[in-house]
């Protein structure tokens, strides 16, 4: 049994929890510690079971709460190499542990599975969180998906998937022509429709819940997102993750062959 929770999803912030009985790690800290905490409060999650937290790369929306929060929990956080050499220096935690994108990680009773991916960081990865025999995958912030995303998003059980923007609102919207470029680029993000296609193409016969996460707040709505892949749900639960409350918290459990 594995419970997942977005405790903070999209361009405001970002913070993902995966947990068991005794033990559960963060994916990112993009918000500051104060909410992560009132929030895992309020989805009935305990800090105390926290192990660890996993950066996915470098930019403020995944990591501008992660240097107190490990400080104040007295927990590692990992992180590749490019992804520390990224941080500004007042983010930068004390208890850094360097990972290898292509090398796995035992923490606990997890397996934690760096997925190196395309986006503009220094060495992002995404990452696959394994529990006997569960697969929860938090793959976000990808401007396209590469052999490396597919492979690792096809065995999951449950995905946080990246459900960035609409593509009118985003061309048709406010931002410069260059931040519009750089959303819609091979580094930058996915939008509905390539989410929507991703899980048509690649999603395993298994997965049971896609929590749709990373939502912009001026090129997307909730509403928006789920048109997107409305018609997938015959196949697995579709969960929007909101921007400004925590997910509820689900629980995944190990799939009988």
């Amino acid at each position: 049994m594995v419970e997942i929770c977005a405790v903070a999803s999209g361009s405001n912030g970002n913070c993902y929890y995966i947990g068991n009985h005794e033990n559960a790690i963060l994916v990112d800290a993009g918000v500051n510690c104060k909410q992560i905490l009132s929030k895992m409060k309020l989805s009935g999650l305990s800090p105390s079971k926290l192990r660890g937290i996993f950066i996915t790369h470098e930019h403020n929306d995944h990591v501008c709460g992660v240097r107190v929060l490990a400080k104040k929990l007295d927990i590692p956080v990992f992180m590749t190499k490019g992804t520390y050499q990224g941080l500004y220096l007042t983010n930068r935690p004390d208890a850094v542990r360097l990972i290898e994108s292509d090398q796995s990680i035992d923490l606990c009773s997890f397996i934690i599975h760096p997925v190196l991916k395309n986006h503009d960081g220094k060495e992002p990865t995404s990452f696959r969180v394994e529990h006997k025999g569960i697969n929860i995958g938090v793959f976000t912030d990808i401007g396209s998906p590469c052999d490396n995303v597919t492979a690792h998003l096809k065995v999951c059980d449950a995905l946080f998937l990246e459900s960035n923007y609409d593509e009118k609102m985003l061309w048709d919207g406010s931002y410069p022509p260059h931040l519009k470029e750089r959303v819609a680029s091979d580094v930058g993000h996915l939008s509905n429709l390539q989410a929507a296609e991703l899980l048509e193409e690649h999603a395993a016969e298994h997965l049971k819940v896609v929590l749709l996460s990373h939502l912009s707040g001026e090129n997307n709505t909730p509403e928006i997102a789920y048109q997107a892949v409305k018609h997938l749900e015959d196949r697995f639960q579709i969960i929007v993750t909101s921007r400004k409350q925590p997910s509820e918290v689900i629980t995944v459990v190990k799939r009988v062959n």
